[in-house]
């Protein structure tokens, strides 16, 4: 599974889901794109958004996009924090539907 890590999600959150293929915002050049745009080109190339902002359902109508949008909820968007999620964002990765938002939280 093809997996993006929003610019908010440190980079390191990649390491736990190393039997998947994942990049960042930042390493396909793409920080600083606005969420609209940054999950159209998304769509083509990921099968999954994965972010900590939360407004990104409220701003995006996110049934026009073909790629799931998993949001983190934890304490902060520092590594310390989010890593305690993996377990579950592994568990709900298969199940995620695009052009909807899983939220996983602690």
């Amino acid at each position: 599974m093809n997996i993006l890590l929003d610019e908010c999600v440190p980079a390191r959150l990649a390491r736990e889901f190393a039997s998947h293929s994942v990049t960042t915002v930042q390493r396909r050049g793409w920080a600083g794109i606005k969420n609209g745009d940054l999950l159209t080109l998304a769509q083509n190339e990921f099968h999954v958004l994965i972010t900590v902002d939360r407004k990104i359902s409220e701003e995006q109508d996110l049934t026009k996009f073909g790629l799931a949008v998993m949001l983190l909820r934890a304490a902060t968007n520092r590594l310390e924090h989010l890593r305690p999620l993996a377990g579950r964002i592994l568990e709900k990765l298969a199940d995620a539907p695009a052009g909807a938002i899983t939220v996983v939280s602690s």
